[in-house]
């Protein structure tokens, strides 16, 4: 599984139907599920970003698809990252010269 990391923001939709987020959370892990993997965490965050989302996800286009569907809702808008656990980057390093 790949992991991932979504820093989230609501929309104007989404921030004046901020009681639902909650229940917007469960619909994302579920949907998460349909795409063959899993919403790991989220977190409700101060700062620049609304919430930040950790997924494991099969692959790259599994993940992106995800990103689609909840695009289209039209809630929040994602700047994602892939993310490497240790074991991962090194094997990475190990394939450098």
């Amino acid at each position: 599984m790949a992991t991932f990391v979504s820093l989230v923001n609501w929309t104007d939709k989404g921030i004046a139907a901020f009681r639902e987020s909650p229940q917007r959370a469960e619909r994302v892990a579920e949907m998460a599920r349909k795409h063959g993997g899993r919403m790991v965490d989220v977190y409700w965050t101060l700062g620049p970003y609304d919430l930040v989302g950790v997924f494991d996800m099969p692959d790259d286009a599994s993940f992106t698809a995800l990103g689609l569907e909840l695009g289209a809702l039209g809630t929040i808008r994602t700047t994602s990252l892939r993310a490497f656990n240790e074991e991962e980057f090194k094997q990475i390093v190990a394939r450098t010269s």
